[in-house]
């Protein structure tokens, strides 16, 4: 059971309440964001920070290996199976979203980009300057890292807030341990 309210289009903050009438309208009116619209800062900066990334140079692919590749490091239930979900509509297939969670790729590139975030998530960003060369040496450049980071970033803030929160999956649920 969820610890923060799970709020519908008439609760909360005006601001909160439009942003979940948009995400309705979208149909993507999730558990998660039912919860983070308690304050719809924090709403806003998930959806404006996520948006942003999926502008970035990082492919779709990459992006939800990344988040795989997070989710399992901190054991997020929720996230690993909006990412296993959202992952195969990216076009990860059943291996590939497997190998994601454990750190692997079949990809050069992003097998680099997922052994990066997984390095950063569990240095907290103290990384070594041979495993920024083994990334740059897999293909990633500079722009690429930055994006890696920020992916880890926006998917520890989905994780740690999911985990607090206890928030009602609301994706097919994948086994957290492989």
């Amino acid at each position: 059971m969820p610890r923060l309210q799970r709020l519908e289009a008439d609760q909360g903050d005006p601001k909160s309440q439009q942003m979940i009438k948009d995400l309705e309208g979208k149909k993507l009116a999730l558990n998660i964001f039912r919860g983070m619209a308690n304050s719809p800062a924090a709403l806003d900066a998930y959806l404006k920070f996520s948006g942003a990334l999926a502008g970035g140079k990082l492919d779709g692919k990459t992006r939800e290996a990344i988040a795989l590749a997070v989710g399992q490091v901190n054991r997020c239930e929720y996230c690993l199976a909006a990412h296993t979900f959202l992952g195969k509509k990216a076009g990860l297939d059943d291996a590939a979203v497997k190998e994601a969670r454990q750190g692997r790729s079949a990809d050069a590139k992003a097998q680099a980009a997922v052994v990066l975030a997984q390095r950063v998530v569990e240095t907290r960003g103290r990384v070594t300057d041979a495993e920024i060369a083994a990334a740059k040496a897999a293909g990633l450049d500079d722009g690429d890292i930055a994006e890696v980071v920020a992916n880890v970033a926006v998917n520890l803030f989905t994780n740690y807030f999911n985990n607090l929160n206890q928030t009602d999956v609301d994706f097919p649920k994948v086994a957290v341990e492989l």
